[in-house]
């Protein structure tokens, strides 16, 4: 399967990322499904589920997520990108039945896209990487729920049929599956953001007076960070998957041009400032593949992985981040232009070392358990 996906993306998805209809904003969605037809006609749409609607194992996943991200249209022509990838694991392991039939089919056909409501305004001080600090509220209603509250940095939200929202019930976060658009959901701005791959962008939402219905709830009142604890550990490394397979092509790229490129008598990649550039970002990427699947593994003896993916999602964000930097660098002029796909990639790369969690979180949130190892073996 990831050998389909990969000959699908480089025949047939590089060269619409000279689209127009990529926007500042992201691509529009015409263009993705004009593109997932393509994928549906070939065979890859959402590849990582298979045909009896279970997964592939995050280990296979790891392959297929990072082939998909060759280009940065990748995954959402084959529909594996975020927030849907998520989203659809969520659904699949949490949802009810017949949530599954109206929420969940219509993501793994791929003729809807969808939004995961949690992150709200810091000058509200409201949740962010620290979700506990949730505003959003939900009343109960008779047989519905009452949702009010502001959200921002939410992926896709323009353009979106289902969303999740996150919002804080008497008995603690609780999650609501909702059809979208909603008159009572009002998109306030679309950010303008570094990164551009997102179709919908990033939206600034206001919920005033919501009514979902209670049989929309996703499982209990009060457990939503427990499945947002499902959601999150795969969900980050999927994001690890992707913008490898990105920084694998911005690799390619960079080496090509090096060994092309004549400067002071000889090709660049022989000048050892610019060949061990190519030569770290060698090891990087092999570094990134084995923290990777290093977690996969993990995640697919059924652990939550929470400590892992942390792991991980420092390391490699931090390692591709590196490696687009350096590709930029060697390309000189050329890589800060748009005449390739390396500036991009650039771009994706450093929102990714923010987005689910920035770096700075994730080594707190990993001292703490130091600290609190130590305590424990040292008790007594």
């Amino acid at each position: 399967m990831a050998d389909k996906v990969e000959s699908f993306v480089r025949s047939k998805i590089f060269t619409y990322e000279k689209d127009p209809r990529c926007e500042d904003h992201g691509p529009t969605d015409d263009l993705v499904q004009e593109m997932r037809a393509l994928a549906r006609e070939a065979g890859v749409l959402t590849p990582h589920i298979k045909d009896d609607s279970s997964h592939f194992s995050h280990l296979d996943t790891a392959l297929i997520l990072r082939k998909s991200g060759l280009s940065p249209l990748g995954p959402l022509a084959v529909n594996t990108f975020a927030p849907d990838e998520g989203n659809m694991y969520l659904l699949g392991k949490c949802a009810s039945p017949e949530q599954k039939k109206r929420f969940l089919d219509q993501l793994v056909e791929g003729t809807s896209r969808s939004a995961f409501f949690m992150t709200e305004p810091a000058d509200e001080n409201g949740a962010g990487s620290d979700p506990s600090m949730m505003l959003t509220t939900a009343k109960p209603d008779g047989n519905h729920w009452v949702i009010n509250g502001r959200k921002t940095f939410i992926t896709g939200a323009k353009g979106a049929k289902v969303g999740i929202i996150m919002a804080k019930s008497d008995d603690g976060a609780t999650m609501f599956l909702v059809d979208l658009p909603d008159p009572a959901i009002k998109i306030e701005r679309v950010l303008d953001t570094i990164d551009s791959s997102m179709p919908g962008s990033h939206s600034v939402v206001n919920i005033d007076n919501l009514r979902v219905p209670a049989d929309q709830m996703l499982g209990e009142s009060g457990e939503g960070f427990k499945y947002a604890q499902v959601r999150l550990a795969p969900a980050r490394l999927t994001h690890c998957m992707r913008w490898l397979g990105c920084c694998d092509r911005a690799q390619e790229i960079a080496s090509d041009y090096a060994c092309k490129r004549q400067a002071f008598g000889k090709p660049l990649v022989d000048h050892e400032g610019v060949g061990f550039m190519l030569a770290e970002n060698q090891i990087d990427l092999k570094q990134a593949e084995m923290m990777i699947d290093w977690c996969a593994s993990v995640l697919d003896t059924g652990d939550l992985g929470t400590t892992e993916s942390s792991m991980a999602k420092v390391a490699v964000s931090e390692a591709l981040f590196r490696i687009a930097d350096n590709c930029v660098q060697v390309m000189g002029g050329t890589g800060l232009s748009k005449d390739t796909v390396v500036e991009q990639v650039f771009r994706e790369v450093r929102a990714f070392r923010v987005y689910d969690g920035p770096t700075e979180v994730h080594k707190w949130s990993l001292a703490k358990k130091i600290k609190k190892a130590h305590k424990i073996a040292n008790e007594g």
